[in-house]
């Protein structure tokens, strides 16, 4: 349940360690001074402001509402508060309000009309000056939306407030919309905040910001607004300095201990988590048992796995030396499940068939990520990061995990990897070279050919390090975590082993002897 996030008695006071106060007295009391004159200050351009723009789906894209206090400072015909709201708007009765200011002086929501009305509210802190809310931020927003549509039965509106309800709230808005409509562009998600709050987002790095984060091209024709007469000031807004999230300033060298992705919130990767067992048919014991890592483990290759090699139809791959991934694919998001079976969101496009027109929507893979080291055309060394895929449990919320595991694979190189090959020939707004990685399907070869192909061809051409090799066994079913069918060689100068610390103090090493 979302509860009124308790008032701070001011910005940052409360985090100031108590030795300061004792040391210093008069500057905490200064502090606390000027805190108190500017309590009831009115933001500025917050006067003309219009209060709030159309409904964009179950949204209404505000100002931020002030409290009573407020209205000794205003004249009546412009002030705005919640209680106005509710009483003005009862046809588009609120459900939820998301607070996206970076402070509580505005107004308390424990003391509003928000808790006797059984609204839920939400608070997002973002900075409105020199950045745009981070990425974290930003899932954050879209679960809280779609959580609360999933269970809005009487279609209760969500009011989404900033300062002046424009450009941090647009630009969570426009990131809803394109996580929503798989198919709409940056531009036309621009357009629709625009009509609905003129004049939409007039911050030009807040608009470059979300082509980047989409991976596609502005267009010549996309014109940042001006600024409102509303909000023009002695400040000189164009010098506004983009602190993006999404544009690197700095080229690092890329290594598997990179940590790719985007935290997201608990309540979204639980569901996650439970959609990976479900696909698997594992039973949850409990609702509070903890959801361990589901992906299928090789176990090394001994006698027993030479007596299946011999009674079993298998194929062979090498063994990469890279970081073990499970990839969710669905319409908000793509998601890279670690071991710990935590999982990050990364901004890809997974289209399905081209007659389709439409994303992948529950799609789960499993594959390892790896580093490309190699040479570019003017022999400059260069680095790419690489998504291999080698399996796949389930596709458009359809589980594979009984299939066999040639049909498994055949259904990755028909549904997931030709389909954005096929895009990449023919799209122009989409730039996929913008992604945080490729993605690939890993080849197999019969065990037959495992020397001439595997050992003398595939592995020497390979631009990141391998380890060993995996055998797989053709028509087995996906099975998860520890599958004894699921074979591994591995280079005599590498072992496996647990390092493990006894009660005692002692530490032992367990190798597979």
């Amino acid at each position: 349940m979302i509860t009124a996030m308790p008032p701070e008695e001011s910005g940052r006071s409360s985090y100031l360690p108590r030795k300061r106060h004792l040391e210093n007295p008069s500057e905490e009391q200064s502090k606390r001074s000027r805190l108190y004159q500017n309590a009831n200050v009115i933001p500025h351009g917050w006067l003309d402001c219009p209060r709030f723009g159309h409904e964009i789906g179950p949204i209404i894209p505000s100002k931020v509402p002030l409290s009573e206090s407020y209205n000794d400072h205003l004249p009546p015909d412009k002030r705005y508060t919640f209680k106005q709201l509710l009483t003005n708007n009862k046809r588009n009765k609120l459900g939820l309000v998301i607070d996206l200011t970076n402070t509580t002086r505005y107004y308390n929501p424990s003391t509003e009309l928000l808790r006797r009305e059984g609204i839920e509210y939400v608070k997002i802190r973002c900075s409105g000056r020199d950045s745009v809310p981070d990425n974290v931020s930003v899932n954050t927003f879209v679960h809280e939306v779609n959580q609360f549509e999933r269970r809005n039965f009487s279609k209760k509106s969500v009011l989404v407030h900033c300062t002046h309800g424009h450009n941090r709230t647009g630009f969570m808005v426009v990131h809803y919309l394109m996580r929503s409509n798989t198919l709409m562009s940056v531009t036309q998600a621009l357009k629709t905040f625009y009509d609905a709050r003129p004049p939409g987002i007039y911050k030009s790095d807040y608009i470059d910001a979300l082509y980047s984060f989409y991976h596609e091209t502005k267009p010549e024709s996309a014109v940042c607004p001006q600024t409102p007469e509303w909000k023009r000031s002695e400040e000189n807004e164009s010098l506004s300095v983009s602190l993006s999230p999404c544009v690197p300033l700095v080229i690092k060298k890329m290594s598997n201990d990179d940590v790719l992705g985007d935290e997201i919130p608990y309540g979204q990767e639980k569901c996650y988590q439970e959609f990976c067992y479900e696909m698997l048919n594992i039973k949850i014991e409990g609702r509070s048992s903890s959801l361990q890592f589901p992906g299928s483990h090789p176990v090394s290759l001994d006698r027993e796995g030479f007596q299946l090699l011999r009674r079993r139809y298998y194929y062979a791959t090498w063994k990469a030396d890279g970081t073990r991934y499970m990839m969710l694919l669905t319409r908000e998001g793509c998601y890279l499940i670690d071991r710990k079976f935590r999982f990050r969101r990364v901004q890809m496009r997974f289209p399905c068939k081209p007659h389709e027109a439409k994303v992948h929507d529950y799609t789960l893979l499993d594959g390892e990520m790896v580093v490309d080291n190699f040479l570019d055309g003017q022999g400059k060394p260069r680095q790419a990061r690489r998504y291999l895929v080698y399996d796949m449990v389930a596709v458009n919320g359809e589980s594979l995990a009984d299939r066999p595991f040639s049909e498994r694979w055949s259904v990755i190189d028909r549904e997931v990897i030709r389909p954005r090959n096929d895009e990449k020939k023919v799209t122009k707004g989409y730039r996929y070279e913008m992604e945080p990685f490729g993605v690939r399907i890993k080849a197999f070869c019969l065990l037959s050919s495992v020397e001439k192909k595997v050992f003398n061809e595939l592995i020497p051409s390979l631009s990141h390090d391998s380890d060993g090799i995996i055998l797989q066994g053709w028509d087995e079913p996906y099975v998860y975590q520890r599958n004894q069918a699921l074979l591994k060689w591995k280079f005599l100068d590498t072992i496996d082993f647990l390092f493990e610390v006894g009660r005692d103090g002692r530490y032992m090493l367990w190798t597979d002897d």
